[in-house]
């Protein structure tokens, strides 16, 4: 049975780690939440749906002067703190290749550096790191020039102890003691923003408004015309939604709470089992979460000021077992958050409906190689941006997972980079096949390995059998 002892050895490990005040206070409410019985699911009867949010393909142009002085106060933040593991990567995610030799933190820094010359903002770029992050990141960023800024490049992102799912009390394991600790979710941006003093530096040199959003998502650029809606709406918060579609049905959603009508975050994690259908009605949960946010740095200090430092946003409580590779070892609970789920903390956040253009992260090797190949083009401002030919749709990948979810597994197979796929409207690859130079792949195509592509081979919509041994 959890006790409050639980409490009492969840800050003495803690702080045994040097973490912050402001880790150490948001984690120990949590866990407080936890032994009270919560465990943050949202069930559909608390819920209603989003019916209509401003569109920002309706917003009037900014006028010069206002988006000027907007921009002299406007920061830009990006998630990196992920090592990209689930890709079978040990490295920072960022510095994956992305398009030719340039990685997603390359293509990053190109931008900035665009906007600072387009609109002679400062617009400094600070990433939210880990300690696996960190070094190497800034080691790249180094090599870029224009820069040159008056904050600091990064803050680290916390951890967390892993709980035992029996008593709550934090997780020993003397065979991996790095397998006791658990990234705390995205939702650590705030915490995180506090405890390492970024956020008073950010203030004290005049950024008011921060753009925020995942390293990973190459079309989350700082949009001007966004901006000064931002800063026009006087709301403290805004999370972008886009559409849902099929393949969003496991995203989480955007709803308001039933009697209040504010809105609200809903992730998979939280949802009850039998509310899981109505979780993936996309007809009546319309809008998902591109983890594109703005937030207004002086309305966040207040609030975590009224509220003695913590941001009280919805728990994910995880079941997992400490170590992920061995089902058999200690069942476990990670304690997690999400940094839009502060939506429902800040009152008076607004969510606004954004292209999809803006959205494309990346998570599997089906997504790298769609983004490495020609259905997507690096424009001039540097952001990756869907052909033309394409009509704002992205090609529907799925490469066979048993031969192709690791990167080192993908470039195996594609040695000379992806096909072209710019006519491409689904490519489905079953079993081991390789890839040679030059190849096109048009319409719907259906591949069966073990089987070799040629150079410059041009496969039109089929499907095509594994050849007869």
């Amino acid at each position: 049975m959890p006790t409050p002892d639980a409490l009492t050895a969840a800050e003495a490990k803690l702080r045994g780690s040097g973490a912050a005040d402001a880790a150490v206070d948001t984690f120990l409410r949590q866990l407080g939440r936890v032994l009270r019985g919560e465990r943050g699911a949202l069930a559909e009867a608390e819920l209603d749906p989003v019916t209509s949010l401003d569109d920002a393909e309706a917003l009037p142009a900014a006028g010069d002067d206002a988006t000027e002085a907007l921009l002299g106060e406007a920061v830009v933040i990006k998630l990196n703190g992920g090592l990209g593991t689930s890709m079978g990567l040990d490295g920072p995610k960022s510095l994956l290749p992305v398009k030719g030799e340039l990685t997603f933190l390359d293509v990053i820094a190109r931008q900035i550096v665009h906007l600072r010359e387009e609109t002679g903002a400062r617009l400094p770029l600070v990433l939210m790191n880990s300690f696996a992050t960190r070094e190497p990141s800034l080691a790249r960023l180094a090599t870029h020039t224009g820069l040159d800024q008056d904050v600091p490049a990064d803050f680290l992102q916390n951890k967390v102890p892993k709980l035992r799912a029996d008593d709550l009390t934090p997780v020993e394991w003397p065979a991996d003691p790095g397998l006791e600790w658990a990234p705390p979710g995205h939702g650590d941006l705030y915490p995180a923003l506090v405890g390492s003093g970024m956020l008073d530096t950010l203030l004290a040199a005049g950024y008011r408004y921060a753009f925020v959003s995942n390293a990973d998502n190459l079309g989350a650029t700082l949009s001007p015309r966004l901006l000064a809606w931002f800063a026009g709406s006087g709301a403290p918060f805004a999370m972008e939604v886009a559409d849902r579609t099929a393949a969003d049905r496991k995203g989480g959603h955007l709803a308001r709470r039933r009697g209040t009508g504010g809105l609200v975050l809903r992730e998979l994690a939280q949802t009850p089992e039998e509310d899981l259908d109505s979780f993936q009605d996309i007809t009546r949960h319309r809008y998902f979460n591109t983890n594109n946010l703005w937030v207004d740095l002086r309305a966040l200090q207040a609030t975590l000021t009224a509220s003695g430092g913590v941001l009280e946003l919805p728990l994910i409580v995880n079941a997992k077992t400490v170590d992920p590779k061995d089902a058999s070892s200690t069942p476990v609970l990670q304690l997690e958050t999400a940094m839009g789920a502060a939506i429902d903390a800040l009152p008076g956040a607004v969510a606004i409906r954004v292209p999809r253009s803006r959205f494309g992260p990346v998570k599997t090797t089906s997504d790298l190689l769609t983004v490495r190949s020609d259905a997507y083009v690096l424009r001039d401002d540097a952001r990756l941006a869907l052909a033309p030919s394409r009509a704002g749709v992205p090609p529907q990948i799925t490469l066979d997972s048993a031969c192709y979810k690791l990167v080192g597994a993908l470039d195996e197979r594609f040695p000379a980079g992806a096909p072209s796929l710019v006519d491409c409207t689904r490519l489905t690859v079953e079993g081991d096949v390789r890839f040679g130079a030059g190849v096109v792949i048009r319409g719907e195509v259906e591949l069966h390995g073990p089987r070799t592509v040629a150079d410059g081979e041009v496969l039109g919509s089929g499907r095509y059998a594994a050849p007869v041994p």
